[in-house]
């Protein structure tokens, strides 16, 4: 029995803990009036806010990779230095919102709002965007992600 428990214990230290332990357990917030809510620093990978009033809302430096804000309100919210990775934002009104430094790898902004953001240093590579979001986008484009180091106009192929 004790040679058993050494192998397992070796076998694990081994391979190591699995992949999804590096995320944490998903949390859902569809439907909820979150508005000022401060969610700042936070893990929240996966997690839901679908259909959400997140008005004001501050996700400073949270990392909300995977995460579902999908038809949610997000006017004025602070995103500054996120981590959107692989986030699906789609129909999402960012209007006034902060996206400075932001990482929206992978995202899927489709039909959102992005009406006087500030998208400064924020990295959108590979992100699906409508072409007319890009345009407009493009117009006050600037700076490098600090995490990334990618320009803000590369990640978003204007030209």
């Amino acid at each position: 029995m004790r040679l058993l428990t050494v192998v397992l214990i070796g076998v694990v230290a081994f391979w190591g803990s699995p992949a999804w332990a590096d995320w944490t357990v998903p949390q859902s917030f569809s439907n909820a009036q979150l508005k000022g809510r401060d969610f700042s620093g936070q893990e929240l990978q996966g997690s839901e806010f679908s259909n959400a009033n997140l008005e004001q809302t501050n996700f400073e430096d949270a990392d909300v990779r995977g995460a579902v804000f999908s038809a949610s309100t997000m006017t004025q919210a602070n995103l500054r230095g996120a981590d959107l990775t692989n986030a699906l934002a789609d129909q999402v009104n960012f209007k006034g919102a902060s996206l400075r430094e932001a990482v929206l790898v992978e995202s899927i902004l489709l039909r959102s709002i992005f009406e006087d953001v500030d998208i400064t240093g924020a990295d959108f590579t590979d992100a699906i965007l409508d072409g007319s979001q890009v345009k407009a986008l493009c117009t006050t484009a600037s700076g490098i992600n600090p995490k990334t180091g990618v320009m803000t106009r590369d990640s978003l192929g204007c030209r």
